[in-house]
């Protein structure tokens, strides 16, 4: 029960702290004040709290209360879906796991059909970007061809159980992409080439690394307007 009123809370707090008139560094109400103002015990709110914390958009500091990290685009709930904010951060978390693990396979068990696959999606999300374009049929299909090069099934039917909250987490990344600086786009661009170039070689631990290190971007760029992860604690 608590669960999905966490839940339910993380997504109004990420609202409020990106509609209201705050800043940076602004600190938030205390647990008790939030309780009341939401109607809500406080275990709920240091539920949500904490996924604030894991998100990046707040930080603690010992005795003095949480503060403002850094705050959402207020795009950002123009594609996100309606009470399934917190599932679609949740989804970025688990698929870190699944396709760093997915990468790895295929960088040792990859053949050249495979790799002419990935490639052929990779090619289709530069032409997408040079015709300022949603690539988010390309982005799954490089990451689909990448899932299907592990020859193992379970990692094609988890990706397409997830279908739903995948396409989802795309389509908000890469509509928010598109209304920043062209920089953007070509970042996650390299990031996938990257990945592409790695399994090419195969070479599975930098494969497994830069998958790994793609989607936690993506999360975080879902949740920031900087180009660039912030990475300091």
């Amino acid at each position: 029960m608590h669960g999905r009123l966490a839940d339910k809370l993380y997504e109004e707090l990420l609202g409020w702290i990106t509609h209201e008139a705050l800043r940076e560094g602004d600190r938030l109400p205390s647990e008790d004040h939030l309780a009341k103002q939401f109607g809500v015990s406080r275990p709920v709110v240091r539920q949500a709290l904490l996924r604030l914390r894991s998100d990046e958009i707040i930080i603690s500091r010992h005795g003095s209360g949480s503060y403002i990290r850094r705050r959402p685009k207020k795009e950002f709930f123009d594609f996100a879906p309606i009470g399934g904010v917190a599932d679609l951060v949740r989804c970025f978390e688990y698929r870190i796991a699944l396709e760093g693990e997915a990468a790895w396979l295929a960088a040792r068990r990859r053949t050249n059909t495979d790799l002419k696959r990935i490639g052929d999606a990779l090619r289709d999300m530069d032409e997408a970007i040079a015709s300022r374009v949603v690539a988010t049929d390309s982005d799954i299909n490089f990451h689909e061809a990448i899932a299907a090069a592990t020859k193992n099934d379970l990692f094609a039917s988890t990706m397409a159980s997830l279908s739903t909250v995948i396409l989802a987490g795309m389509t908000v990344a890469r509509n928010l992409s598109l209304r920043m600086d062209l920089a953007r786009l070509e970042l996650v661009q390299r990031e996938h080439l990257a990945i592409y170039q790695a399994i090419e070689a195969q070479d599975p631990s930098t494969a497994r690394e830069l998958m790994r290190t793609h989607i936690d971007n993506a999360r975080t760029r879902v949740l920031t307007d900087s180009v660039e992860p912030d990475r300091e604690p």
